[in-house]
């Protein structure tokens, strides 16, 4: 069965530049591996990174032992839901791309919370640097 997203739809890639998703097959795809459940895929803005980092999560600094090149603003990344949540809560919630995000996702944040950051990715990402 082939995996949805939170509209009901067939689960879209998040994002191949950095290649991101807990497999790193680009896709925001969960599994009992996935302890986080990284089914989120957000549109990273330097809030949300700097938020991320506060919490204990640095997605700045590159880590090349785990093939992590590091993010930047505009990058769409596959993140964990319950830290998208923490983002959200604290006013630092990054953009996040519906079809691209996993169903389970919905099991942490409740679909009218994520539709309030949906976007397309907009043609020039660095609008989102900050």
């Amino acid at each position: 069965m082939a995996e949805r997203n939170v509209l009901g739809g067939p689960l879209e890639s998040c994002g191949t530049q950095p290649l991101t998703g807990f497999y790193r097959d680009g896709c925001c795809r969960t599994g009992p591996e996935d302890i986080g459940s990284h089914t989120i895929c957000a549109v990273v803005s330097a809030e949300f990174l700097d938020h991320q980092r506060t919490i204990g999560n640095d997605l700045i600094t590159p880590a090349p032992t785990y093939g992590f090149p590091g993010l930047q603003p505009g990058d769409r990344w596959c993140v964990v839901a319950a830290n998208w949540l923490r983002a959200h809560e604290a006013g630092a919630g990054a953009y996040v791309v519906l079809a691209a995000t996993h169903e389970r996702a919905l099991e942490v944040v409740p679909l009218e919370v994520l539709e309030q950051y949906a976007v397309d990715v907009p043609a020039d990402p660095s609008a989102l640097g900050g």
